[in-house]
């Protein structure tokens, strides 16, 4: 790919090439004119400008890894203390180490991991913010989205897209927990946040269950589909359908060296992503795989719906086995190696980049 006039040693350096250099003088009458600037709401390009324009991403985003096994009984314990109906929304938000404060997991989007109980609700209501739930533990409560049902079960990618109203609720007798990703962090930046609470708990149903799959999921679309959306009319990708599209393509398909095999999550009505803010994925490394290294602008973050391995990003040593979650800032050399056959959903502001025409990547040594 090409990477323009960057010095291609320099690339493979995580600390990335130096900074420009600007030669401002030190005299008396610019430190003068320096003063005068506020009380006209002006500022000096020329003294920041090595920090706004940066020859590679210098994103405060951090290597990190969240395992499940720590804290799951964190999660179960916000459960003893707060409901589901009081909280709006009972999650815990995995907060980047390098981003304290900002509830965010890279520098554009927001994760979390969300508790329902048994016999809970969690209340209907609408946001711009697109969303999407991985189911990481339990199988049988339900999201509800513009009045269709969906069941979710482990490993299932699950859309809210912007502006529909929805609630979940728990019909099992067993707790659930999905991780939340949404696109917080990239609405707030254009000031395009509205939220609207629905005056009842549930919104009416209007659809059957399972609805939207058969209806569009089947290599079928209805005459006269009219697109509303930019976001998938499916919003329940089952696990099972997945992982069986995987197992079959291990059969024929060539190995991707720095992927494994994987699969992108698509909107069947125009191929493009499945939501247009958000890129979802899934992909199988074998046991033994080690991929070769690789970057990319997309700042990436994966959930571990099976399998054990660890990832070197950039200088750090990410272990992981399944419901972990982990993140890999952009820009940053990422490696994984499996221990076992591994299956890893991810997801990334990719759509966002390509559609603005930024994103890049670079393979290999």
């Amino acid at each position: 790919m090409d990477i323009l006039a960057l010095n291609s040693q320099q690339q493979r350096n995580n600390r990335g090439p130096a900074c420009m250099t600007i030669n401002v003088p030190d005299t008396p009458e610019l430190k003068e004119f320096y003063t005068r600037l506020p009380a006209q709401n002006l500022a000096p390009l020329w003294t920041v400008l090595s920090s706004l324009i940066t020859p590679t991403p210098q994103s405060r985003c951090l290597p990190a890894v969240w395992h499940y096994k720590q804290i799951r009984p964190i999660i179960m314990e916000s459960g003893e203390l707060i409901t589901a109906m009081q909280a709006e929304r009972r999650v815990l938000i995995l907060e980047n180490p390098g981003l304290p404060g900002e509830s965010r997991i890279t520098e554009s989007l927001y994760a979390g991991l969300q508790l329902i109980l048994p016999e809970e609700i969690a209340p209907a209501h609408r946001h711009t913010q697109s969303a999407l739930r991985f189911i990481v533990e339990g199988s049988g409560a339900y999201t509800a989205v513009d009045g269709e049902k969906t069941i979710m079960e482990e490993g299932d990618f699950v859309i809210t897209p912007s502006w529909t109203w929805h609630d979940h609720g728990n019909e099992s007798n067993l707790p659930m927990v999905w991780l939340d990703g949404l696109d917080i962090p990239l609405v707030k930046s254009i000031d395009a946040s509205f939220f609207e609470k629905y005056p009842d708990d549930v919104f009416p149903q209007t659809r059957p269950e399972g609805d939207a799959l058969a209806r569009y999921g089947s290599g079928l679309l209805p005459e006269g589909y009219d697109e509303i959306s930019k976001t998938s009319p499916v919003f329940n990708y089952p696990y099972s359908r997945t992982r069986d599209a995987l197992d079959r393509m291990r059969i024929t398909d060539k190995w991707d060296s720095c992927h494994g095999l994987k699969s992108r999550y698509v909107n069947p009505v125009t191929g493009d992503y499945a939501m247009p803010t958000m890129a979802t994925n899934m992909q199988l490394l074998p046991k033994g795989f080690e991929t070769e290294k690789y970057r990319s602008t997309d700042a990436t973050v994966f959930s571990v719906t099976e399998g054990s391995g660890c990832s070197r990003v950039g200088e750090t040593k990410l272990k992981w086995s399944r419901r972990d979650t982990f993140v890999v800032p952009s820009w940053v050399e990422v490696q994984h190696f499996a221990t076992e056959d591994s299956y890893l959903f991810s997801f990334s502001d990719r759509p966002v980049q390509e559609k603005l025409g930024l994103w890049r990547e670079l393979r290999g040594d």
